[in-house]
C-alpha cells in the first residue's frame, strides 16, 4: 500500500510494507530524510504522523518513535514505532543485536574474495559526518563488523548482499570503499559519479525479529528501486 500526498510540495509517502498497533514500516526512498534535521525538508517521520493521524482519525499529536535511521541516499525498509512500548522494546532488541539487517549494495569492483566478514575499527569525523576504518583499535573508534557475499555480477557491476553485525555510521559504505568496493553513487567514500537521483546503490533489504509485542517471527522485506541499474539485476 502506499499513499500520495495531493498537496503541492509535500512529499508523498513510501510504500507501507508492514502495519500493526505498535510498529509501521515503509520502503523509504532515496530523498527522503527519516527524521528532520537542520535543512529543514519535510522528514519521514512527519509525514508518517500525518498519514496516521488522518487514517485513524485521531485528535492531537500522534506518537511516532524513530526505531532506526538510514541515511538519506539510502532507500529500503525503514522502521518505527506507534507505541512507546514497541519504541522501548524495539530499541532493547537492536541493542542486543537481535535484529538481522540485511542490505543489498551495487558496486563496479569484485571483492578480494566473492563471499567474507569484514572487520575493522570505525571513527566518525563529525565535521565531514564520515567515518574512517582502521585495521586495529585507535581513539574514539568501535568495532564493526559485517558479512557479505556476492549475489551476481553484471560486465561492469557486481550485486553485493550485506548482513549486517553491528550498526555503525556509515558502515556499509565506509567498510565495502575501504577493500576497494565503494557503492555506486557514493561520492563521499569514493565512488567516481554520482547516481542520477542523488542518491547511492544501497538498499534496505531485509529485516528479521521477533516483534517486540506479540512474540511471533516478523519479516520485513523491501522491493527494489525502479531504477536503471537495479532493473537491470531484477532481470
Amino acid at each position: 500500500m502506499s499513499v500520495s500526498s495531493t498537496d503541492e510540495g509535500k512529499k508523498a509517502l513510501p510504500q507501507v510494507l508492514y502495519e500493526d498497533n505498535h510498529l509501521i514500516a515503509v520502503n523509504k526512498q532515496v530523498s527522503h530524510l527519516v527524521q528532520g534535521d537542520r535543512t529543514g525538508d519535510e522528514a519521514l517521520d512527519a509525514i508518517l504522523k500525518e498519514y496516521l493521524k488522518e487514517k485513524y482519525n485521531k485528535p492531537g499529536r500522534v506518537f511516532l518513535g524513530v526505531v532506526h535511521r538510514l541515511d538519506r541516499p539510502v532507500s529500503g525498509v525503514t522502521l518505527f514505532a506507534r507505541t512507546s512500548k514497541g519504541l522501548a522494546r524495539m530499541n532493547e532488541l537492536f541493542r542486543l543485536g537481535k535484529i538481522q539487517k540485511t542490505y543489498w549494495a551495487i558496486t563496479k569492483d569484485l571483492p578480494p574474495q566473492e563471499s567474507g566478514i569484514l572487520k575493522h575499527y570505525l571513527k566518525k569525523n563529525r565535521s565531514r559526518n564520515k567515518s574512517y576504518a582502521y585495521d586495529t583499535p585507535v581513539a574514539g573508534s568501535k568495532e564493526a563488523k559485517l558479512a557479505y557475499r556476492l549475489i551476481h555480477r553484471l560486465d561492469n557491476y557486481c550485486l553485493l548482499e550485506i548482513d549486517l553485525m553491528t550498526g555503525r555510521h556509515h558502515q556499509i559504505r565506509c567498510q565495502l570503499s575501504t577493500i576497494g568496493c565503494p557503492v555506486k553513487g557514493d561520492l563521499k567514500y569514493g565512488f567516481p559519479r554520482s547516481n542520477p537521483d542523488g542518491g547511492i546503490s544501497l538498499h534496505a533489504r531485509e529485516v528479521v525479529f521477533e516483534h517486540p509485542v506479540k512474540n511471533e517471527k516478523l519479516k520485513i522485506s523491501a522491493p527494489l528501486p525502479d531504477e536503471k541499474m537495479w532493473n537491470l539485476f531484477k532481470q
